[in-house]
């Protein structure tokens, strides 16, 4: 089976499966985190190498405070509580995203996770917080005008440099749960040609076998990029 390098994850439906359950959406958003740890486990004994997923976008910063507060505050709890996790596991992390946005303490945990995991290499786990597909285009066209770069030495090679995800392979498979089908705003340049497959499930019932499912789908995908 070919198994995809570089999986971008949509963990989509956490409040409408929480609201269906007559529960408060901020247990969704509890519960959809849970399962984003045992997904990167299942990514990475299945051999993909590297994970994006989608943690907060550059719109959710006009959900409730209270809502935001509480995500911020997750986010921070899910990097920190599972620090140990990580590095036994030989996951590097890695966030991308509007660093200065975030909160001190959530910037401040970001830098200590990313450096106690630089030398792991079993799976490269990214987190998307405060990133936006818009915003990392125009960020890079910022950095390039302010390198002073001439127009003609700009090429595809050069702007992907400027990109947050430089360094990274090219997503190839992009899972998005919940059963919207569209980009919604993330890894817009990345995505040119990445396999596209769109779950009904909301994410906290997103099964291991779900990506099982996934998994045979991409491998009878005929990637051709165009030619």
């Amino acid at each position: 089976m070919t198994i995809p390098k570089h999986i971008v994850l949509f963990p989509d439906g956490n409040r409408r499966w929480a609201r269906e359950k007559g529960m408060h959406t901020l247990e969704g958003h509890k519960k959809g985190y849970d399962n984003l740890l045992d997904f990167s486990e299942w990514c990475k004994n299945r051999g993909v190498k590297t994970l994006t997923a989608f943690g907060f976008s550059t719109e959710n910063w006009n959900r409730s405070p209270e809502e935001v507060d509480y995500l911020m505050k997750l986010l921070e709890k899910c990097l920190l509580d599972n620090l140990l996790k990580y590095d036994k596991d030989g996951i590097r992390v890695r966030v991308i995203g509007q660093r200065e946005r975030l909160p001190k303490t959530l910037q401040e945990a970001v830098v200590k996770v990313e450096d106690a995991t630089k030398n792991n290499s079993n799976l490269f786990l990214n987190f998307a917080i405060s990133y936006g597909g818009k915003w990392d285009i125009l960020n890079a066209v910022k950095k390039i005008i302010q390198a002073g770069t001439p127009a003609e030495e700009v090429d595809e090679k050069l702007f992907e440099a400027y990109l947050s995800t430089t360094g990274l392979p090219t997503p190839d498979f992009i899972i998005r749960a919940g059963g919207e089908m569209r980009l919604s705003n993330f890894v817009l340049w990345q995505a040119a040609y990445a396999e596209l497959y769109f779950s009904p499930k909301y994410w906290p019932d997103f099964s291991e076998q779900d990506l099982d499912t996934a998994l045979a789908e991409f491998d009878k995908r005929a990637r051709r990029f165009g030619k």
